[in-house]
């Protein structure tokens, strides 16, 4: 039964990203706690790390075969970005997991808010790194690569808007190479908590898998819903922030009692 509340979950997980390109990874770490029954969070947060980094790469794949990857940009994002990772997920296994627990729906809610935010299309399809464009992303990637090894999430919502103003490409190309970043966080993030034990391995590949074929569901149908994309982009965010007051509600009596 929990294998296949697992897969379900990664399901979950994989469809809102297929269908509206962002912010399902956030809803990862609930998923394993108050649903598949993960009881430790911060075995929940690795577990969510790597389900997350795993299915990164496979869509990274399809991006780079429709040739969104701008791959100089992306990598030198990546490059600072998983030393930040790898700083931000050795802080966050120190830190009590109840308390960590706490602060992870205020980062819903920011997901939920960048979700809500309406993108720009414009930019520079044919950039290329330069120096000052290389200083940008290096800075801003590092940042990131903090924050989402810190909280053990994928980063997408903060690392599309950092590609965009590190680089100036299109939103399109930023999707594509914030791939790469989502992956490397994750699998850094991954590797730190696998080193202290803190990733169920049986729960993550049933998550990897079910994110997999959710994913394709949810691209298949974004192809038929095109014009409906903003309409089930606000309700997954309000889905988000629902799940965040829950959170807030559940660690709040915890970190009380």
């Amino acid at each position: 039964m929990q294998s296949l509340l697992t897969a379900f979950c990664g399901s979950v997980v994989g469809f809102s990203l297929g269908l509206i390109g962002g912010g399902g990874s956030i809803l990862a770490v609930p998923l394993l706690l108050y649903v598949v029954g993960v009881r430790e969070p911060h075995v929940a947060i690795g577990t969510s790390a790597f389900a997350v980094g795993m299915n990164s790469v496979v869509n990274l794949v399809g991006h780079w075969g429709r040739g969104n990857v701008k791959w100089p940009c992306a990598a030198a994002f990546a490059s600072a970005g998983v030393l930040g990772a790898v700083a931000g997920s050795t802080l966050g296994k120190a830190v009590n997991g109840e308390k960590l627990l706490f602060l992870f729906p205020f980062v819903m809610v920011t997901v939920g808010i960048a979700m809500l935010r309406p993108r720009a299309g414009e930019g520079d399809p044919a950039v290329r790194l330069n120096p000052a464009i290389a200083a940008r992303l290096l800075s801003v990637g590092l940042v990131t690569g903090a924050i989402s090894g810190f909280f053990g999430i994928g980063g997408g919502f903060l690392i599309v808007p950092g590609i965009m103003l590190g680089s100036g490409m299109p939103i399109l190309n930023a999707i594509g190479s914030s791939l790469f970043s989502v992956g490397a966080f994750g699998l850094t993030t991954a590797a730190n908590y696998a080193a202290s034990g803190l990733i169920d391995w049986a729960i993550a590949v049933n998550f990897v898998i079910g994110g997999a074929v959710g994913g394709l569901a949810g691209i298949g149908l974004a192809t038929r819903l095109g014009a409906h994309r903003r309409a089930l982009t606000t309700i997954f965010a309000s889905v988000i922030f629902v799940v965040a007051a829950y959170m807030l509600v559940r660690t709040g009596a915890a970190l009380r009692s």
